[in-house]
């Protein structure tokens, strides 16, 4: 791509998207952008990174590993795709390498009735709706919640992070691509397998959940 085709896209990322114009202002050194972009984007970092890790503070040490790269990438920054997509493109490539490096499965300390460990503390559990308000209902619902996370945690590193931006940041096939450097094709078939190893293992949950049908009525 061409120094003007370059400074072209640049211009029409920075007028769609907020994100890369505050990116422009950290790169230019403005006072109080850096700070912030940690605060617009702090909380969802840590909440992608610890469904990966499996850890608290290890999702939040990786998530300013994250800032302090950007950081030190500033002057170098010439957007190429949405802010959002860089940014989450530097924790998968982090996340990734912690994991390897850790040589056990990201997420493998998470289990049912887990939410009350430490390692969990803060974390955002995967919302299950539902429609009473009881306490009774609200208590099932915590409880659905984590046997979502556990179904999540097994999942290989690839679906478990392509769920996770699909979920959370709710980024297209092709953004998703760009972060894992796949096709959107591919992202559509990981997230597909993903999707269908969830149905498979809380179908069980779900169905025995489930309440019993009422009877028909007489001459029904």
């Amino acid at each position: 791509m061409s120094r003007g085709e370059l400074d072209a896209l640049e211009r029409q990322l920075e007028a769609r998207d907020p994100d890369v114009r505050l990116m422009i202002q950290i790169r230019d050194d403005v006072p109080g952008a850096f700070e912030a972009m940690v605060a617009r984007y702090q909380d969802r970092l840590v909440g992608v990174l610890f469904h990966v890790v499996g850890n608290q503070e290890e999702a939040e040490d990786l998530s300013q590993d994250v800032f302090l790269r950007v950081y030190k990438a500033r002057k170098g920054y010439r957007p190429k795709a949405k802010f959002s997509t860089w940014l989450f493109t530097i924790a998968n490539n982090l996340a990734m390498n912690h994991a390897r490096d850790k040589g056990r499965k990201p997420a493998a300390s998470l289990g049912v009735g887990g939410a009350a460990d430490e390692s969990q503390a803060g974390a955002p559990a995967f919302a299950v709706p539902g429609r009473e308000k009881t306490a009774s209902a609200q208590m099932r619902q915590v409880e659905l919640s984590e046997v979502v996370r556990e179904a999540v945690a097994v999942l290989g590193e690839d679906q478990k992070m392509a769920v996770l931006l699909s979920k959370f940041e709710e980024m297209s096939y092709a953004e998703i691509g760009q972060v894992m450097n796949r096709s959107p094709a591919a992202v559509k078939s990981l997230l597909a397998r993903a999707r269908n190893e969830l149905r498979e293992r809380l179908e069980p949950y779900l169905e025995a959940d489930a309440p019993a049908p009422k009877p028909r009525a007489a001459g029904g």
